[in-house]
């Protein structure tokens, strides 16, 4: 379990999954005047329900503990409102005889004791493990070395590499390597050369400047202009460059002898609050649209074969992948015809988009033409990997082929909705779409989201621009 003060991957997960079961069973039976068989029945019901919904929205999964305090204390009042609108329409539902467990006593008990022991204590444990963050170190000398350790000890970065200087040389490489031990332990990995290239394979969450400008300047400064295009926040040490785009972030600077810097305005506060408004707004949606969501299933699975979600790896903050959502609006086989179809793109770039597209059920076209096939992403929302407004996530082909200032559509969260969508959609050329979103990111306002989620709204009642 323990290794040099650090706890084994997974630890927290695994022990907040046996606890928080014992808190919901504690507060369910609390809840509930009598016992019996239906009362155990109830309860285990219950449980099931927890653990399903949990899982399913990533409340389990060891980066989750890496999330904002808020994110966590919000998830959890989900799931515990979640819980209760289940006892509270069985209470409705059941024969006077069945015993429900009441729903102002459990919210009373469970509420408190699952968030405390969540903010309190299971993300700490989680600060004890395996770190998270990837960072990328530029240099192989003192600074670099010196560098990769602190970032090492905070305990929530790992670093995925050091890139070497042109004048930097084989004893710098060797004195790094019997510094690094084990053999997951960083290693040079490329030159400062090869950043471009690197930054475009591998997710960095933050590149760590560590030369000295007396004798790498040129080479620093165009790492530099790479990081800003790209979109991947980077740390130089205490003196500065000229620089076009980047902003240093507040609060962050010099306390570890580095000015951190991002590619568009830092703004935490307004973060936050955006981030707040994901989670308020999509835990809403989804009860909201929940007999939507019914109808919809069972549409797919009466007029068409196969699943009833069409999950897709997408791309998406810092080049991270994830599933992406759908209600299935194809055929099953859909990805395998795309080949086959590739001539009647009607859309320049490398995004695949056709008019009238032979791969789309009957149902499909309905909720295409009204984007209610896009509502499951509600809960990628929810998860912490999308955000209501942003970009649309791409393909991972879609990035390969990206030219290096359209990466930067990479440096926030992807969304549900954004200008593109709101601006004809599949009318718009594939370049005018790259700079809307470059137009997003560069002038970000909480309020220009609002603006946005209300001109989405009649653009999808009217479905205008969709195919």
């Amino acid at each position: 379990m323990l290794s040099g003060g650090k706890l084994s991957p997974g630890f927290a997960v695994r022990l907040n999954l046996m606890v928080d079961p014992a808190i919901l069973i504690f507060a369910l039976h609390r809840a509930t005047a009598t016992g019996g068989l239906p009362h155990a029945a109830w309860i285990a019901f219950a449980v099931g329900v927890w653990l399903v919904v949990g899982i399913a929205l990533r409340h389990y999964d060891p980066s989750a503990y890496d999330r904002a305090a808020f994110d966590d204390a919000a998830l959890v009042t989900v799931l515990v409102m979640g819980v209760s609108t289940l006892l509270e329409t069985a209470h409705l539902l059941a024969p006077a005889s069945v015993i429900v467990p009441a729903v102002p006593r459990f919210f009373l008990w469970a509420w408190p004791m699952l968030t405390a022991t969540r903010l309190f204590f299971f993300r700490q444990l989680a600060r004890r493990e395996a770190p998270l963050d990837q960072v990328l170190i530029l240099g192989t000398g003192p600074m670099a070395r010196l560098t990769g350790e602190d970032v090492s000890k905070r305990g929530r970065q790992r670093v995925v590499g050091y890139l070497r200087f042109a004048n930097e040389g084989a004893k710098d490489e060797d004195l790094l390597a019997r510094l690094s031990f084990g053999p997951t332990a960083p290693r040079v990995i490329g030159s400062v050369e090869q950043i471009d290239r690197i930054l475009r394979t591998t997710p960095v969450d933050e590149v760590y400047v560590a030369g000295r400008a007396r004798w790498h300047a040129d080479e620093m400064q165009a790492a530099i202009r790479i990081c800003e295009r790209l979109g991947i926040p980077f740390a130089l040490p205490a003196y500065s460059f000229r620089l076009e785009r980047a902003r240093p972030v507040d609060g962050e600077a010099v306390s570890d002898g580095y000015l951190h810097y991002h590619s568009h305005a830092p703004q935490p506060g307004a973060f936050a609050l955006k981030r707040m408004f994901d989670v308020v707004a999509s835990s809403a949606a989804l009860w909201l649209f929940t007999p939507l969501f019914i109808l919809v299933a069972l549409g797919i699975k009466l007029t068409s074969r196969g699943p009833l979600f069409f999950r897709q790896e997408r791309v998406g903050l810092r080049g991270k992948r994830f599933n992406m959502l759908k209600f299935r609006s194809m055929v099953v086989d859909a990805e395998a015809r795309k080949a086959h179809l590739a001539a009647r793109n009607e859309q320049a770039g490398p995004v695949f988009k056709m008019r009238n597209d032979p791969r789309v059920t009957r149902i499909g076209r309905v909720i295409r033409k009204y984007s209610i096939d896009e509502l499951p992403q509600l809960i990628n929302v929810l998860r912490g990997d999308m955000s209501l407004v942003g970009p649309r996530p791409p393909v991972p082909s879609e990035v390969e082929k990206y030219e290096a200032w359209q990466r930067r559509r990479l440096s926030v969260r992807p969304g549900l909705t954004c200008i593109w969508q709101v601006s004809g959609r599949n009318q718009i050329s594939f370049e005018e779409w790259m700079y809307l979103d470059m137009q997003y990111i560069d002038h970000w306002t909480l309020a220009g989201d609002f603006n946005l989620i209300f001109k989405t709204v009649p653009v999808v009642i009217t479905g205008r621009g969709a195919s």
